[in-house]
This record gives structure tokens, sequence and C-alpha cells, in this order.
């Protein structure tokens, strides 16, 4: 039976049985001084790669860290390609939205300018880090991309040929999103890659709205007769994806008693 793991960890390096990892000064102090652990104690390792492995504290010193990768955990499996598409709004607020989209599995943050966003620098460092560090939590395989900001007609312009989007939209003539994602389903539209898209405050200006709507990727979806936050909408529209589209039916991993 595999030992336990006291704490997950996302890595760089390459993972397979009789390997070496070495930690950095972060990873090394998080270790030593905050989990209090020692040498000889087992931490699961990912990479995005090469699934989940168990390895093993051989060495641990001020600054630094030595793993043995012992065993395979979990082998990589795919998971559901959904980007969130998302107008930058006030710091505590998207650094909440990035952990949570994490743990709901999108596989690409992306920031984008719209006519009313108020925010005008995204630190993109620390939404990195926070994506890390909940997918560290969560226990997937895989820690999503943080892109930088572009111009939402600019990223319009280079969307990709076969992926759908699923507009949250505050205003105008859009489907409750339940009916929409249920017709989705039946279609079979699961299998292509998807994107959520949520604007800014006080939501996407009404010829951004009307341009969406114009564009054949693009499906309006209303979620409910209360005005929601940004980050609340990201978050419920993600959900809703996930159950219909996404691998919402899947369960966590068993770790056993």
């Amino acid at each position: 039976m595999s030992e336990r793991a006291a704490t997950r960890l996302h890595v760089t390096e390459p993972l397979a049985a009789g390997g070496v990892v070495g930690l950095d000064h972060q990873g090394a102090h998080y270790l030593r001084s905050v989990l209090r652990l020692n040498r000889g104690d087992h931490v699961a390792l990912f990479n995005g790669a090469d699934g989940e492995w168990l390895a093993r504290i051989e060495g641990l010193g001020k600054g630094w860290a030595s793993l043995a990768v012992v065993e395979l955990r979990r082998p990589q499996a795919p998971e559901p390609d959904v980007w969130l598409v998302f107008a930058p709004i006030k710091r505590a607020r998207l650094d909440f939205m990035v952990e949570k989209a994490t743990e709901l599995g999108v596989s690409v943050l992306q920031p984008v300018w719209t006519q009313h966003t108020d925010v005008t620098r995204v630190n993109t460092e620390r939404l990195a880090a926070n994506a890390r560090e909940a997918a560290e939590q969560c226990e997937r395989l895989t820690v999503p991309a943080v892109r930088e900001p572009e111009r939402l007609t600019d990223l319009l312009d280079g969307w990709p040929a076969t992926r759908r989007a699923l507009l949250c939209a505050e205003t105008g003539a859009a489907q409750p999103v339940a009916d929409a994602l249920s017709g989705l389903a039946a279609e079979g539209a699961g299998d292509a890659p998807w994107a959520v898209m949520t604007g800014p405050e006080g939501g996407f200006h009404a010829g951004e709205l009307d341009a969406l709507r114009r564009l054949p990727f693009v499906t309006p979806v209303g979620l409910g007769p209360r005005v929601l936050r940004t980050d609340t909408a990201a978050l419920a529209a993600l959900a809703c994806w996930q159950a219909w589209l996404g691998d919402g039916r899947q369960r966590p991993p068993d770790r056993g008693a």
C-alpha cells in the first residue's frame, strides 16, 4: 500500500520512478518550516504531463530539498479544455476568482480589456501562483495557463476556429443557461473546446454584446434574474458548463481511509 502524502506540489521537472527532484527555496521552506516535515516523509508531485507521483524526502535543509520519486499514484488523464475569458476586476475578487476557476477545471485564464474595464494592470505572476496553489489543493493534475491580457477585439480576431464560447450576457437576448447547455449536450458539443466569457463590473458595452452575439461560435446565456458580480457569474457559468459538458459526473480520486 502506498504511503500517505503529506501534501501535493507542482514541479516542472520530468517525473519517473527512480528520479530525483530538487526544490527551490520557497518549496523547501514550505516543507521544512510550514509543514514541519523531515527526511523520510512523503509528498505527492505532479507536473501536468506525467501524472501524480509519490516522492520521499531524501534531504532537507535551509533553502533546499531533494525528493526521490518512488511510485506512480495516478496516471495523467485528459481534462476538459475550457478557457475562462474575463475582464480584470479588483485584486481580492480576482484572486478569489482565479482560485475557484482553477478548482472548477479551467485550462486557460485569459484576461481581456473591454470598453468598461476599470482595472488597468494585471499581475499575471501573482495569478499564476494562485492557480498553482489551487491546483495543488484540489488534486487536479494540471495547472491552468495564465496568459497576458489582450484587447477583446484582438482576442476575437485570432480566435481558434474550433473553439466555442459561452457568453454571460447581462442584457439582451439570451437563453437560460440550463436550457442552452442541455441542448448543446444533446448535440454532443462537449467534445469541442470551449470558453466561458464574462465582462467587467458594470457589464460589457452594448456594442460589444451585439458584436459577440453575431459571432457563430458564441452562445449567449442568462444566469437568472439577479445581477451577479463578475466573479460570481464566471464561477456559476463554469460550474454549469462542467455539469453539462465537462467532467462534472466524475468523482474525486479515492485516497482510502
